[in-house]
């Protein structure tokens, strides 16, 4: 995915998000069947129990550790390449087939390939970095090659320090389209990665828990685990996104 625009998302309308809550509630009530709908009022109660539980806190523990273990060296690998294919076309050509086959790949064929290589307590990691990776390389790609090369030719031509350079005229340009990569590929990296827990199955793990839901019937515990990864999703992406914008206020200083 690439972005070609710097526009901050949308925020949630308070309201949009009670009418769907109601909507919820009245579809729980309309069919009277726990086992197969709770409403939004057990969700939580039971989520109430849920915190009290030392499992909770570890199992959430083990997730965000791996996933965002994942996501950063996917950041890491996605910078890295997009600077090395902008500045040399061979590693572009070379890039541009395995993340066209990476994005083409369904996540649960890259989980059953992941598990002949790596345990099931390490798939997570692998599984968000091979998510990842195309997004955000993809996008730091396209904010370089959008670069005014007259600004840099100027640059060059007043001797701005290296540092200084890269600071104000690349970073600052390419921030945009690295914003909305990195806004897309946290996002994916938390669903790819609990969906690889959830086929894997490692100990101690919120795929683990959303699996055990499934198997015993437990209907609150399966809405209020996805209601926990949503939320932690979430979470995440705020924190990203405030790092990005204390990275911006420093690149523009």
């Amino acid at each position: 995915m690439t972005s070609t625009s710097s526009a901050k998302p949308r925020k949630i309308s308070l309201w949009a998000v009670i009418f769907w809550l109601l909507v919820w509630q009245f579809a729980a009530m309309l069919m009277n069947q726990p086992l197969l709908l709770v409403s939004p009022l057990e969700t939580l109660q039971r989520l109430g129990s849920l915190v009290l539980e030392p499992i909770f806190w570890k199992s959430i523990a083990f997730s965000v550790g791996k996933i965002m273990l994942g996501f950063a060296l996917s950041c890491l690998l996605g910078i890295l390449l997009a600077a090395l294919a902008y500045r040399f076309s061979p590693v572009r050509q070379l890039l541009s087939p395995l993340t066209a086959t990476i994005k083409a790949i369904p996540v649960a064929s890259f989980v059953i390939l992941a598990l002949l290589w790596v345990s099931s307590k390490n798939l997570s990691i692998l599984i968000s970095v091979m998510i990842g990776f195309p997004v955000i390389y993809l996008n730091t790609l396209s904010g370089l090659d959008s670069i005014d090369h007259k600004l840099v030719e100027m640059a060059q031509v007043f001797r701005v320090p290296l540092g200084k350079r890269l600071r104000v005229v690349y970073f600052s340009q390419v921030l945009p389209f690295l914003r909305a990569g990195l806004n897309v590929a946290v996002g994916l990296c938390w669903k790819s990665g609990v969906a690889a827990e959830v086929i894997g199955i490692p100990s101690g793990s919120v795929g683990q828990q959303l699996y055990n839901a499934k198997v015993y019937l437990e209907t609150a515990d399966l809405f209020c685990w996805t209601l926990v990864i949503v939320l932690l999703s979430v979470v995440c992406e705020k924190l990203l996104m405030l790092l990005l914008n204390a990275a911006e206020r420093w690149a523009l200083r």
